[in-house]
């Protein structure tokens, strides 16, 4: 999905504070967190930016299916292990004492059928007390009709605009992405469209819920998107 656009991925998205999120998720996890572990599995973890400070206080891996954006993770963290799968489905084997999946990339899984996959996956790698943490993607009523964005950013010998907008089908939102890259060799155009699922805070809580969590959801969050707790209960 990131084919193109991974190489200056961490630089469209400079703006985002990684540091002061990672840690109000650290204590979050504290606050709840109850199996008696620091085992932490960042799941669709990109680049590996939030991972960079949470490694700082927990035994961290990750776990990602575009393989573009692993290879940046992995170069920005060549002593953390980092597996390649699908954070619907993937099995790892063991559990871990913290499960987190950030910058809304849970929207990616689709449909709520996939979301309810997902959310059993995820609980089956907890350890009991242990902590999911999720970073839901926008719901349907924040849709804006018209809506247009724009983004630039640079550095000496990279300049990349990016302007997108969101269509609404029947069971996706839909981005639409137009960047264009300027190097040195030229300027380059191309297109991206991300499909995310048109999930309620319901849906998230309910996929969750009955994949055998207790859940609270916290509609600020790290960011402003809200954030869903799930802890796995110990007997």
């Amino acid at each position: 999905m990131f084919t193109k656009s991974a190489a200056f991925y961490d630089l469209v998205y400079g703006f985002k504070d990684y540091a002061a999120e990672a840690d109000k998720v650290r204590l979050v996890i504290n606050a709840v967190n109850n199996s008696g572990g620091r085992r932490l599995l960042d799941v669709a973890c990109g680049t590996g930016q939030h991972l960079q400070h949470l490694q700082e206080h927990f035994d961290a891996e990750g776990l990602d299916l575009d393989p573009e954006l692993l290879k940046i993770a992995q170069r920005r963290l060549p002593d953390l292990p980092f597996t390649q799968a699908d954070m619907v489905d993937f099995d790892m084997g063991r559990r871990f004492d913290v499960v987190v999946c950030l910058f809304s990339s849970i929207g990616y899984v689709g449909t709520v059928e996939k979301l309810r996959l997902t959310a059993r996956t995820f609980s089956r790698h907890v350890a009991p007390g242990g902590v999911v943490v999720v970073e839901p993607w926008l719901p349907p009523d924040a849709f804006r009709p018209g809506h247009v964005q724009a983004l630039l950013a640079e550095t000496a010998d990279l300049k990349v605009a990016r302007m997108g907008s969101s269509d609404l089908t029947a069971d996706r939102w839909v981005l639409n992405f137009h960047y264009l890259v300027g190097t040195p060799n030229g300027v380059e155009h191309f297109t991206e469209q991300h499909h995310l699922g048109l999930f309620t805070t319901e849906d998230y809580v309910n996929a969750f819920t009955d994949a055998g969590l207790h859940v609270n959801y916290d509609p600020d969050g790290i960011s402003g998107r809200g954030l869903l707790v799930g802890v796995k209960p110990t007997a």
